[in-house]
């Protein structure tokens, strides 16, 4: 992958009724290259490969005369809805170019909207975000590599790191991408809701564990959160809804970041993509305790709002702190899915309960947060 990065150097310098932030629209992107070809992802990578080459050849510019044996194919880590190929071309002495290859996952389709994705993709790509996309076919996309390194959960806590991340994810957030502009958060909860709450697990003892969920409580439990944070009335902005992490890489001799892997993106509300950026400071062993503490957080948002009046930080606290219960709501419902469907193995239905204890536990502070902001705003 790769893209346009930006430097930095770590500076500081508001349902119903909700906040519209400036945005700027996203350049018309080029045509893309297309394919009806598609390759089976349940196939060993040495089989798989000719596919690969073959499309690669006919989506990438220049490649198309390329001997095959010019090419070579590496699995990349780190997506766990897709498959991520390193595509490398070296002929004789020249130096190496590559893209990466990512092919959708098996039945990913019940929890990302792949017309959205495509949608909003070229766009993202062209205003200079992620990996320049390259191509598309049947089930996946070829995208330009980018030379940097996968951050950690620890990275993002770092000061100068997060207050890059800030000001990126401000940027982002004022993208215009063409399509409606509804929020799709609360939506995309119901459907997963619907979905989950009609499983049954082949496995007895999973299928116990299913039963002891309560889909009446998280229905009640949404519908209140939902009518909570519409009071607060947050900017709609176009969000990439899955900034962990994963999906954040750091060249370090440029000092450049880059978001990747935007399939999670739609518009939705701004405190929504902080508060679930700020749930993945739990890092892999799903510690929140690491959650930040409201001295770091001001840190971010000072960052994020820079251009903008200070009175705006308590909004955004308690924005982000409310929809921090959306976020561990939204992913339990998505390790439900996934549970039933996904072929990794993973232990899919703690993470629900893991999830969706995290929300119970922190419902009544976060809760408790937003009503005073807004006795306070009103009054």
């Amino acid at each position: 992958m790769g893209s346009e990065g930006r430097s930095f150097n770590g500076v500081a310098g508001g349902g119903g009724g909700e906040e519209k932030m400036s945005t700027a629209a996203a350049p018309v992107p080029a045509e893309l290259p297309t394919s009806a070809a598609a390759v089976d992802i349940s196939l060993p990578l040495q089989e798989m490969t000719p596919r690969v080459i073959d499309l690669c050849k006919e989506l990438v510019e220049g490649w198309s005369s390329l001997d095959s044996s010019c090419f070579s194919i590496s699995t990349v880590s780190g997506g766990i809805t897709n498959l991520l190929l390193k595509v490398s071309v070296k002929e004789g002495t020249d130096s190496e170019s590559a893209v990466t290859v990512r092919l959708y996952g098996p039945n990913t389709d019940l929890v990302i909207d792949r017309e959205r994705e495509l949608q909003a993709i070229p766009y993202i790509s062209a205003a200079g975000f992620g990996a320049q996309l390259l191509g598309v076919f049947e089930n996946g996309v070829v995208q330009s590599f980018i030379h940097a390194r996968t951050l950690t959960p620890s990275d993002m806590r770092e000061p100068r790191i997060a207050a890059e991340i800030a000001k990126q994810l401000h940027k982002f957030h004022q993208l215009d991408i063409p399509g409606s502009k509804e929020p799709q958060l609360w939506n995309d909860v119901f459907k997963f809701l619907k979905k989950a709450s009609v499983l049954k697990f082949e496995d007895d003892e999973k299928q116990e564990r299913y039963e002891t969920i309560s889909f009446r409580e998280i229905k009640d439990e949404v519908k209140e959160l939902k009518d909570l944070s519409d009071l607060l009335h947050a900017p709609v902005v176009f969000a990439h809804n899955d900034l962990l992490s994963g999906n954040l890489m750091l060249n370090d001799l440029e000092e450049k970041l880059y978001f990747i892997d935007f399939e999670y993106g739609s518009y939705s509300y701004r405190g929504f993509d902080i508060g679930n950026h700020f749930n993945e400071y739990a890092g892999f062993d799903c510690d929140y305790n690491l959650y930040p503490d409201k001295d770091v957080q001001y840190h971010f948002f000072r960052n994020y709002l820079s251009d903008r009046p200070s009175e705006d930080l308590e909004a955004l606290y308690a924005e982000t702190n409310t929809y921090r219960l959306a976020s561990h709501v939204y992913w339990a419902l998505w390790a439900l899915i996934q549970a039933k469907v996904s072929p990794i193995d993973f232990d899919y239905l703690g993470y629900f309960f893991l999830r969706y204890g995290e929300y119970k536990k922190q419902r009544e502070t976060c809760f408790s947060l937003a009503q005073d902001f807004l006795s306070l705003r009103s009054g």
